[in-house]
């Protein structure tokens, strides 16, 4: 089977291609060129479908990850051209091409902030456009599934934030600033953190791709079991061995700082790693229902405790030299 690996330039796609390339016949295809894969990496953009269709000659399935996701892309209008558009635009080149089957990683930022546990028949409320965007994107692909169901095959995987080594997102930052001491608690602490080790995204990515060959599924992904942020500290503090302050800040003040650097980011025009925004995403509870998961035979290579310790000490324990890293949302 050939797999097209759309968005494989990435920090996802680069562990997923890294999983398969001994597996599967492989290309990738992204705006970009490939720190570790340029030997299969071709240039190409979600958004020119002509591109799309001679790219996807000779492919047996895709695996679209190619999205815009960062909480400060400009203009907002990109979301939807690359997240939307250019799901459509693959969709087309696959039908041309007579391809069936795909896997679409959407988000679970589909369901919005602070929801009891959804699982996947959860009503989308989407909070903002990165979120809306992918829930478009699925309906988009939920058509495509409905023209011809008996043929075609669509995976939808919806993760929540994902981490892991050389990724230089939220959670790293994080990570970052309760090793380094640096670490203000907005709130009591005790809000739940739902989070993903890439080396598991991409063994569930492969799961679906050798195990879920027909219908439409579709699964939420979360490591489980839950960390609050207090037993985050607690778990980062016992992986390096050091104690850690973690000192409480209301949450209104916590708002009114992400504001200030608001203001400051729109004056500036820098992007800033503190936003009102990131400090409202960083308090919300952000639990899901992975049940569905668990209920598929995937067994996660890792459980999320060793994730984050294999993550902490080579990020912090033992830095790696290579200096290429991802940057993420």
């Amino acid at each position: 089977m050939k797999i097209a690996i759309i968005g494989g330039s990435g920090f996802v796609g680069t562990r997923l291609i890294d999983l398969l390339h001994d597996k599967y016949e492989l290309m990738n295809i992204d705006k970009r060129e490939s720190p570790f894969f340029n030997d299969i990496t071709v240039i190409g953009d979600v958004r020119d479908v002509d591109r799309m269709t001679e790219l996807l000659k000779g492919c047996d399935a895709v695996v679209l990850l190619a999205a815009e996701h960062r909480d400060d892309v400009s203009p907002v209008s990109l979301y939807y051209d690359v997240n939307v558009g250019g799901a459509r635009n693959v969709l087309q080149a696959m039908d041309a091409n007579n391809i069936k089957h795909i896997v679409f990683t959407s988000s679970v930022a589909v369901y919005g902030l602070n929801k009891s546990n959804p699982n996947e028949e959860y009503p989308a409320d989407p909070f903002n456009n990165y979120g809306k965007s992918k829930w478009q994107a699925e309906e988009v692909l939920r058509e495509w599934y409905n023209v011809s169901p008996q043929e075609r095959n669509l995976n939808i995987l919806r993760p929540t934030v994902i981490f892991g080594e050389r990724n230089r997102g939220n959670v790293y930052n994080l990570l970052k600033q309760i090793s380094g001491g640096k670490f203000l608690m907005i709130g009591k602490g005790d809000n739940k953190k739902s989070m993903a080790y890439v080396g598991n995204i991409v063994a569930f990515i492969e799961f679906l791709l050798g195990n879920k060959q027909q219908g439409y599924n579709i699964y939420n992904y979360i490591d489980k079991p839950d960390f609050t942020m207090n037993e985050l500290v607690d778990h980062v503090s016992k992986v390096l061995k050091k104690h850690i302050p973690a000192t409480h800040f209301p949450y209104w003040l916590g708002m009114l700082g992400g504001y200030g650097f608001d203001l400051l980011a729109a004056v500036t025009g820098k992007k800033l790693t503190i936003s009102s925004v990131r400090v409202k995403k960083f308090c919300a509870t952000t639990q899901f229902d992975a049940s569905k998961v668990h209920q598929s035979g995937f067994k996660a290579p890792y459980t999320l405790g060793e994730g984050l310790q294999r993550t902490l000490e080579y990020e912090f324990v033992h830095p790696q030299p290579d200096n290429i890293t991802f940057i993420s949302e």
